[in-house]
C-alpha cells in the first residue's frame, strides 16, 4: 500500500520486485537457450551452405568436362561438329546446350546448328561463369553459362536454372539461400537479381567455391529462433515458466508478509499516529463558524503527513476503519474538551462513519464517551455516513440509529448524490442533514445540468425538512448562490482549509468578540 506520493521509487520498487524475481529464471533460461539455438542454427546454416556449394561444384564439373571435351573442336565447321555438340547434351543430364565460338563470335550451337551471335568476355565472372536471366529461347528463365577458352576459340555449355533451384530448395528447405555469380544472384524465387544479396537475419553464412567463381549465401529469417524455441524446447519452456511463477509468488508473499497494509495500519493505530484535522463549517447569514468536520490524517514517523485517500479506502475495505474512528473520536475529545469554553453552545462536530460502524451497537459507547468530555449541550455530535459501502436496513442498524437520535446524535448523509442508494437511505433511516457533494457545488455558474440537480437536492431537503451542508465552496459566486438558495451551512476552502487542532483552537480564540484561551493554555495552542 503506498503511504505517500512523495516516494514513488520505493513503492514501485516493492511492486516490481516480484515481477523481476519471477522473470529472472525465465530470462536466464531464455538467454542460455537462445545462445544454444544460435549455435545450432549457425552450424546448420554452415553445413547446408557447404552442401549447396559442393552440389553446384559437382554440376559445374559436368559443364566443365563437356566444355573441355568440345574445346578441341572449336574453329571446325559447324556441319562437322554439330553431332558432337548434341552428343554432349544427350550424355550429360546437367547440360542444356553446347556452343562453339571463335574470335568472340558464337557460330555453332547444339540447338540451331549454324548461328551467329557475339560473345562478350565481360559478361563472364573471371571469364568463366555467367548467371543470366534467360535468353532468346527461354526469356525470363535463369541460366548458368560456363565458358572455356583456348586462345581466340572456345566452348560454352549452359545449365538450366531449375537445377540450381532444386539445390537451393531441397538442400536448404528451411533456410534463406542465394547463389551469387559476380554481380548477379538468385534466390529460391528463381529470379536473377543484380547487386548484393540480402543478409539473413539469423546465422548469416557466406561460403565460396574453391574451384569456380561463385558463392552461396545462407541463413534464417528473424522468426526462426522463436520457432525453434517453441518446437524444440516446449518442456523446458514450461519448466522455466513454472519456476518463474513460483519465484515471483514467493517473493510477493514475503514482501506482503514483511510489510502488509493491514499490519502497517494496525501498527499505526497502536502507535496513536492517526490525528484529527478540523475544517470549519459556517452558518448562513453571518458565516460564523457553526461547527467543524473532523478529518483523519496519518502522521507517519517516516513518511510524514499521509493523505487520507491513500489509506482510508483500504481501512474501510479491511474493516479497520472502526478502530481508527474510535481513536480519532478520542483524540478529538481530548484536544477540544480543555477548551470547550471557546465553543458556542450547540457547536457541531462531524465525524465520518461507514456501513461497518453500523453492524453492532459499539458506536453508541463511542459517541457516549465522546459527549461525556463536554458540558451538556455544548457539542452537537453529527455522524456523517459515507456511501462508499451500501448500508442495509438490518434490525441492528435501525436500532443503532434510533438510539443515536435518543442520545442527541444527528445523522448526515455525506457526499449526497454520488455514492450508494441515497434516496433509499432517506426512506429507510431517519436522517437530519444532507451534505451536498462538492462536484455539484463546483458546477455553479457552469454546468446547467449539475446546477439543476443541485437545485433539486435543495428543494428535496426543504420538502423533507432536512438540514443542508454544501461542501467544496471555493468562490464567492458559489457562496452567494447557495445562500440565496437557503442552504443552512457551507464548508470549503473559501472559509478555511483543514487544520490541526492547535491552529483550529487559535482561530477560534481569535474570533472578534469570542471567548479567549485560558492563560494556562500550552504554548502550542496559545496564539502566536
Amino acid at each position: 500500500m503506498p503511504l505517500t506520493s512523495k516516494r514513488p521509487a520505493r513503492c514501485s520498487w516493492r511492486s516490481l520486485l516480484p515481477w523481476a524475481v519471477g522473470v529472472l529464471p525465465l530470462a536466464c533460461g531464455l538467454a542460455v537457450m537462445n545462445w544454444q539455438i544460435e549455435r545450432e542454427l549457425r552450424a546448420s546454416s554452415q553445413a547446408t551452405t557447404r552442401q549447396v556449394v559442393e552440389h553446384v561444384d559437382h554440376i559445374l564439373d559436368n559443364l566443365a568436362n563437356a566444355a573441355q571435351a568440345l574445346l578441341p573442336l572449336a574453329g571446325s565447321p559447324c556441319s562437322e561438329v554439330e553431332l558432337a555438340l548434341r552428343t554432349q547434351v544427350t550424355r550429360n543430364a546437367f547440360v542444356r546446350s553446347t556452343n562453339l565460338f571463335r574470335q568472340n563470335n558464337l557460330y555453332c550451337t547444339s540447338l540451331f546448328g549454324d548461328y551467329h551471335e557475339p560473345v562478350h568476355a565481360s559478361d563472364y565472372t573471371d571469364g568463366q561463369l555467367w548467371l543470366m536471366n534467360g535468353n532468346s529461347v527461354t526469356p525470363g528463365h535463369p541460366l548458368l553459362v560456363y565458358r572455356a577458352i583456348d586462345g581466340d576459340r572456345g566452348a560454352i555449355t549452359t545449365l538450366d536454372g531449375d537445377h540450381l533451384l532444386s539445390a537451393l530448395r531441397l538442400i536448404g528447405s528451411q533456410e534463406a539461400l542465394q547463389i551469387r555469380v559476380g554481380n548477379a544472384w538468385m534466390g529460391k524465387d528463381g529470379v536473377v537479381h543484380s547487386g548484393v544479396p540480402p543478409v539473413a537475419a539469423t546465422a548469416d553464412v557466406t561460403l565460396g567455391s574453391a574451384r569456380y567463381p561463385f558463392s552461396v549465401h545462407g541463413g534464417y529469417g528473424a522468426d526462426k529462433p522463436a520457432q525453434m524455441l517453441r518446437s524444440h524446447y516446449p518442456a523446458l519452456l514450461s519448466l522455466l515458466l513454472i519456476l518463474g511463477v513460483a519465484a515471483g509468488s514467493v517473493c510477493h508473499w514475503q514482501l506482503r508478509r514483511a510489510s502488509s497494509p493491514r499490519a502497517e495500519l494496525q501498527r499505526a493505530l497502536q502507535a496513536d499516529e492517526f490525528v484529527p484535522y478540523f475544517q470549519p463549517v459556517v452558518r448562513k447569514g453571518d458565516y460564523r463558524w457553526a461547527g467543524a468536520e473532523v478529518l483523519m490524517r496519518w502522521n507517519h514517523p517516516r513518511e510524514g503527513l499521509v493523505r487520507p485517500d491513500l489509506f482510508i479506502p483500504y481501512a474501510e475495505h479491511s474493516g479497520q476503519i472502526v478502530g481508527m474512528t474510535r481513536a480519532l473520536m478520542l483524540h478529538t475529545a481530548q484536544n477540544l474538551a480543555p477548551y470547550a469554553a471557546l465553543l458556542e453552545d450547540g457547536f457541531h462536530i462531524g465525524i465520518n462513519i461507514t456501513a461497518d460502524h453500523c453492524r453492532d451497537l459499539s458506536l453508541l459507547d463511542d459517541c457516549r464517551t465522546f459527549l461525556e468530555h463536554f458540558p451538556e449541550g455544548r457539542i452537537r455530535l453529527t455522524l456523517e455516513l459515507t456511501e462508499r459501502k451500501l448500508l442495509e436496513a438490518t434490525p441492528v442498524a435501525l436500532e443503532l440509529f434510533a438510539k443515536l437520535h435518543e442520545m442527541g446524535v444527528m445523522i448526515a448523509l455525506d457526499d449526497f448524490g454520488t455514492g450508494q442508494s441515497s434516496l433509499n437511505y432517506l426512506r429507510q433511516f431517519k436522517v437530519d442533514y444532507l451534505k451536498i457533494d462538492q462536484s455539484f457545488v463546483a458546477m455553479i455558474g457552469g454546468d446547467a445540468l449539475s446546477q439543476h440537480i443541485l437545485d433539486s437536492i435543495i428543494e428535496l431537503c426543504a420538502k423533507l425538512s432536512l438540514g443542508i451542508v454544501a461542501e467544496g465552496v471555493e468562490t464567492e459566486v458559489q457562496r452567494d448562490y447557495l445562500a440565496r438558495s437557503g442552504v443552512d451551512f457551507q464548508q470549503g476552502y473559501l472559509f478555511a482549509r483543514p487544520m490541526p487542532a492547535g491552529d483550529f483552537l487559535r482561530a477560534l480564540a481569535a474570533r472578534p468578540g469570542g471567548p479567549r484561551l485560558p492563560q494556562d493554555a500550552p504554548p502550542e495552542i496559545m496564539p502566536g
